[in-house]
């Protein structure tokens, strides 16, 4: 209180700093993506492609059959599209698969390569 009586009230202060605004607006980096195809040949059957896909990728046995009637009409499909490192992990597993036990000509697994989401425009 003053000499006159009057009560000093305290104000808040309220600090404000400026805040980079670009460091709240930066989207994290998205991995680039791969494809993982599958090629075509004349030693495996649709069957073998359909369990193959189903116990790798986890694919029902009819989207097998589609991908599958796809390597066969068009020479190769995508089977799956992501990271670099899963579609190499996914190549790999292609690769190891084994022979198809229906085709006795077949001698090993089918062939699959990975490349770049933005260079192909066909899906």
């Amino acid at each position: 209180m003053d000499p006159e009586g009057n009560v000093a009230i305290a104000e808040a202060v309220i600090e404000t700093t400026r805040q980079n605004k670009n460091r709240h607006h930066q989207k994290p980096k998205r991995q680039p993506r791969y494809h993982v195809f599958l090629w075509n040949d004349d030693n495996h059957s649709y069957e073998y492609v359909m369990l193959m896909l189903n116990e790798l990728f986890g694919h029902e046995l009819e989207k097998g059959f589609g991908i599958a009637k796809n390597v066969d009409q068009n020479g190769k499909a995508i089977v799956l599209t992501t990271t670099m490192e899963h579609a190499e992990l996914k190549r790999d597993q292609i690769h190891s698969y084994g022979r198809d036990v229906l085709i006795a000509s077949c001698k090993g697994s089918m062939s699959s390569t990975i490349e770049p989401e933005a260079s192909h425009g066909d899906r």
